[in-house]
């Protein structure tokens, strides 16, 4: 019995030997491991100049690109809306007594000369008269010649005494008195002819007929008004709505470009005429630009137009630079404490690329390029200076 108890203990000693010494290899295996990375992390830190929670604050401050815009010619330009127009509108109405209309000999959007037929009115009834007074020329020129043979006549019997001096001087007065008679059936004989022509409805001027507002056989008056409208020479405006503050920045000779409402095309002009007066309901005034005709312009449409006026020296930023908010636009610069500063700025001219800053920067200033919305007023950062042309 004895004997085999002995033998099952030293079966089970042999057996658990082998696992006691694979558990002891593991645990050199991790005291091992972890004495690696404790050197690993004391290398790292002595590398980084310290522990973490010694770094100063500058390592932390965010790098950003900085811009210094400078300054450059920019034209200042000033966009606006309006109405097309004549330049020179004129109404043709009826000169004369009028009547009824017999025939109408243009159409909208023809040109005419000066002085050309646009209309023509009845004159049956005036054409009598015209036939009556030229008779009366003819009776009155009779008796001139009448009264004048007989004042020859006269002269020669009175140097024999056949007549007296007085009945000369009364044949002298008889042959005046039918010259004036002569010149009186010739004036009303000019005038009716010039009353005739006045029927016509002419152009005053050479243009384009704009419309028509008269048929056949309408019965027209001096009361009958705007018969035609025309502009003078063909020639076009655009009438600019602008506030005060942009009138007194607009002058004569300014150039303009010009964009009808529906139209892919725009049109250069030039700043005819400024308002001298304010309309003191809408604090604004009429700038006039010029146009050239084109088909395409139609007066009475709506337009709107660019004014430039004038160059001015203006720091340009790129757009990503400008922010907004309900104080009005702004933009970061960067002091020399390399703190974020907000400065307000007032907009000049946009384009696609860059941002004309009318007032609120010198052009010396480090502005804040991109990624504003990310800074606070007061905050440091690391400014990095962009490239040219970056």
């Amino acid at each position: 019995m004895n004997y085999e108890s002995g033998s099952l203990e030293g079966e089970h000693l042999a057996i658990e030997g082998p696992s006691h010494d694979a558990r002891r290899r593991r645990r050199w295996i991790v005291i091992a491991a972890v004495i690696v990375a404790v050197a690993a992390a004391a290398y790292f830190f002595s590398r980084r100049g310290g522990a973490p929670e010694h770094t100063s604050p500058a390592d932390q401050a965010p790098s950003v690109t900085v811009v210094v815009p400078g300054s450059a010619a920019v034209g200042r330009v000033i966009n606006a809306t309006g109405s097309l127009a004549a330049k020179r509108d004129m109404p043709i109405g009826v000169a004369g007594e009028g009547g009824m209309v017999t025939r109408v000999l243009v159409e909208p959007g023809q040109w005419v000369s000066a002085g050309q037929i646009l209309a023509t009115v009845d004159r049956s009834v005036q054409t009598q008269t015209s036939a009556s007074l030229n008779a009366q020329i003819g009776v009155a020129r009779s008796d001139l010649v009448l009264d004048q043979q007989e004042l020859e006549r006269a002269q020669q019997l009175v140097g024999r005494g056949f007549i007296s001096q007085a009945d000369v001087q009364r044949r002298i007065a008889t042959r005046d008195a039918a010259a004036a008679r002569l010149k009186v059936a010739q004036a009303a004989v000019a005038e009716q002819g010039a009353r005739n022509r006045r029927l016509d409805i002419r152009a005053p001027e050479p243009g384009l007929i704009l419309t028509r507002q008269v048929e056949p056989g309408q019965i027209i008056s001096s009361a009958s008004g705007t018969l035609f409208r025309m502009a003078k020479n063909g020639e076009l405006e655009m009438q600019a709505q602008l506030a005060e503050s942009d009138l007194v920045k607009t002058h004569v000779g300014d150039s303009a470009t010009v964009t009808p409402v529906g139209e892919t095309r725009s049109f250069a002009g030039r700043v005819w005429q400024v308002a001298p007066v304010i309309d003191p309901r809408t604090r604004q005034g009429i700038v006039r630009v010029q146009l050239s005709y084109d088909p395409a312009l139609r007066p009475g449409g709506f337009a709107s137009v660019a004014l430039t006026s004038g160059m001015n020296s203006e720091p340009q930023l790129p757009q990503s630079a400008i922010m907004s908010d309900d104080r009005g636009n702004f933009v970061y610069i960067v002091g020399k404490d390399d703190k974020v500063v907000r400065r307000d700025v007032r907009l000049g001219t946009v384009t696609d690329r860059n941002v004309a800053i009318a007032e609120g920067l010198t052009g010396s200033e480090r502005v804040v390029r991109s990624a504003g919305a990310f800074l606070n007023p007061g905050q440091k950062v690391a400014p990095v200076l962009a490239k040219s042309g970056g």
